[in-house]
Order: structure tokens, then sequence, then C-alpha cells
């Protein structure tokens, strides 16, 4: 609950904070909006990952300072763990020792955390971060509005996926307002790319296809695709959305390559149709419009399974549409 969350960050003085591997701007961003905030209020904080920062972030006031680490090498009073689903997510040994918060919007995330902040409602955990501020009579620095701004501008798509409230752009209209400069940020973002991603996006789209029912798009990317390209992790950011520019497309599936028949997959849909529901059947999760999952096997089999889930998603929600049936706002 916030309320504990707050009551921590006055009674103690320490804080360490993490997010996943691999992380996104949401993460990077709401780490770093935290760890500005806790060190204006007079606390030590530092943001520790696993791994290198996408480049796209590395922009952000203080993500030079970010540590990578394989474990915790430093006393705290408690790490902030942000936007994971598990304990695991952030590649980190150790933490399960560690006094835990665990901040995240994310309705499938676990309790893993000695206190757990989690709000479904919520567009980023940048605009959690952001309500955190206003909580503890802390105040918006330029700092803390660009990161938490890049937050936002990342996990709702530059405000055009549902998760974009009327709540999301009154407090982007805040962080504007305390110094954060949206042309910028966007830049930082969207035009940033390295051409290897070009390389890759050109191999990836041509192995698109549609399955039978015209309105799920499915595409694969290999090790080989990204070692040919000379990509690194990020520079396929987005690909997933592509095939949805199509009018016809309702639902998307892009599985990448990342071991032996091993195999992330990204999810996404758009209106009411629940990939998060898909995502979860196979061990996943994610948001209605947006979820992931790590499967293993044989590639072609994992994929019909998948999009034959993604299908049913979306002729339950065409049904729902059609009013032949009613169904829970959960289910969708």
């Amino acid at each position: 609950m916030l309320s504990q969350v707050v009551e921590l960050i006055e009674n103690k003085q320490k804080f360490g904070i993490t997010t996943h591997i691999k992380p996104d701007g949401d993460g990077v961003g709401s780490s770093l909006g935290l760890c500005w905030l806790l060190r204006s209020l007079g606390k030590q904080a530092e943001v520790v990952v696993r791994g290198d920062i996408p480049p796209a972030y590395r922009s952000l006031p203080g993500a030079s300072d970010i540590r990578d680490v394989e474990k915790i090498d430093t006393e705290y009073d408690a790490v902030f763990v942000i936007e994971c689903s598990d304990l695991e997510r952030p590649g980190i040994a150790g933490l399960d020792r560690e006094f835990t918060v665990n901040i995240d919007h994310h309705a499938t995330s676990e309790h893993f955390g000695t206190v757990n902040w989690i709000d479904s409602t919520a567009s980023a955990v940048g605009e959690m971060i952001y309500n955190l501020v206003k909580a503890i009579g802390g105040r918006v620095t330029k700092e803390i509005a660009e990161c938490v701004y890049m937050a936002l501008v990342t996990d709702t798509g530059s405000f055009h996926f549902s998760n974009t409230t009327e709540r999301t752009l009154k407090v982007a209209s805040e962080l504007i307002k305390a110094g954060a400069k949206p042309a910028e940020i966007s830049e930082a973002v969207y035009n940033n790319y390295p051409w290897s991603r070009i390389e890759l996006m050109r191999q990836v789209i041509s192995t698109v296809r549609r399955d039978a029912s015209g309105k799920v798009a499915f595409m694969r990317q290999t090790l080989k695709m990204r070692e040919e390209a000379g990509a690194i992790d990020g520079d396929n950011n987005g690909f997933v959305n592509i095939p949805l520019a199509a009018r016809d497309i309702l639902a998307t599936v892009y599985m990448r390559e990342v071991g032996d028949n091993v195999y992330r997959v990204s999810l996404r849909s758009k209106g009411d149709i629940n990939v998060a529901r898909v995502a979860e059947q196979f061990g996943g999760g994610g948001h209605r419009n947006a979820a992931g999952l790590t499967i293993e096997g044989d590639w072609d089999e994992k994929e019909q399974e998948i999009v034959a889930s993604v299908r049913q998603a979306v002729e339950e929600a065409e049904a729902v549409w059609a009013g032949d049936i009613t169904v829970s706002p959960d289910v969708l």
C-alpha cells in the first residue's frame, strides 16, 4: 500500500532500487524517478540492474550512475523492486534476503515483496512514482519529471494505448510544467536507433503471416537474424506493434528465439481483446492489450498453440461486441 511505502521512506535512510533485466522505459524511468525523489528527501539511494541500460534511456538524468550488478553487494534498509512479476525478474542474486518493496502496475504481479504496492489502474509505474511524490510531500523536480515522463510515454505507446487515461494525461501535463521536454524524450526513444534495427526489422517483417481468420498476425525472429543484422537486445523494440497498423489485424504474436527451443513471445491487441489472459495460459502475464511469456518446445507447434489461443480471444471479444454473449469485464 502507498501509505506503507511512505512510512518506510520516512523512517529509513538507505535504499536500493532495481527493475527487471533488459529494462524498458518504465523500468528505467520509474527507478531513476524514485531515486531522485529519495535523494531530494535527504536519503541515500542508488539504482542497480543486471546488464546494460538500452541506449534510448541513457540520456535520462542519473542513468550514467546506474550500476550493473550480479548480486546485492551493499547493505540497504530496503530495496525497491520496480515493475517485476516476481523476485527472479531482476536477475540479481540476494534479493530474497532483503527487505523488498514491490511496486508494480501489472495485475498479474506476484505479491513477493515484504511490502507490496500494486496499482493495476495506473498506466505505468511512473504514474505511481508521481503519486508517491505527492503523497510524501515532495517536489516534482526537473530530474523526476524527465524520468517519469519517459516511463509514461513508453508504457502508453506515446499515449495511444488503451491504458492511457485522463489521469495519465494530467500527470503528463504536470511533468511538462516541471521541466520534461516531450520532443526531446520522444526523439531519444523513437529516433535514436542504430542501422542494425532496420536490418533486423527487414528480416522479421519478411516472416509476417496472418491466420485463417485474417485478424491475427504472427512473425518470428531467429538468433541467426539477430546475428546477421549485428543487432543487440532492444533493437527489436516495437516490432510486435507493426502489424497492428493494418486495419484488419486485431492482434499480433511475435516469437523471438532466445535459446535452444526457447522463445520469448510478445502479444499485442486492439480494443477489448485480452491477450494478458492468453499469456497467463502459458505462464506469462501483462496488460489486456500488451502481454508476454517465455515458452519452450517445438517452434511450429508452440506458435500454432499461441496463435489459436489469441484467435479465440479475438472471437470472444467479437461475440461480446455483437451482443451475442455477456462477459464479465475481468474476462475482457
